[in-house]
């Protein structure tokens, strides 16, 4: 399930976190069963999301290294949303 889910958030990170979100238990997890802060990166910041939920662990949270892979799914992030800004400019060119 692992691999069929890092290469559907490869294309879709959005389509990758609702099935993490519907059939793991790593967003309940990591959001403590929260709503909104899931929600909320469901729609804005999705490779942050998945990140920090499988960065996360129940008994120390996020810390040392982990916040290497939270920075890169923050990373990945910028990169998603400029790139389709990069393009649109090419266009006008």
């Amino acid at each position: 399930m692992g691999c069929f889910v890092a290469v559907i958030a490869v294309f879709t990170p959005r389509i990758a976190l609702l099935i993490m979100w519907i059939f793991t238990p790593y967003i309940s997890r990591a959001f403590h069963g929260g709503f909104i802060w899931p929600f909320l990166g469901l729609l804005f910041l999705p490779f942050t999301t998945i990140m920090y939920s499988l960065a996360f662990s129940p008994t120390r949270g996020v810390t040392g290294t982990a916040w290497v892979w939270v920075g890169l799914g923050v990373f990945l992030d910028l990169v998603w949303h400029g790139g389709g800004v990069h393009g649109s400019r090419r266009d006008y060119d």
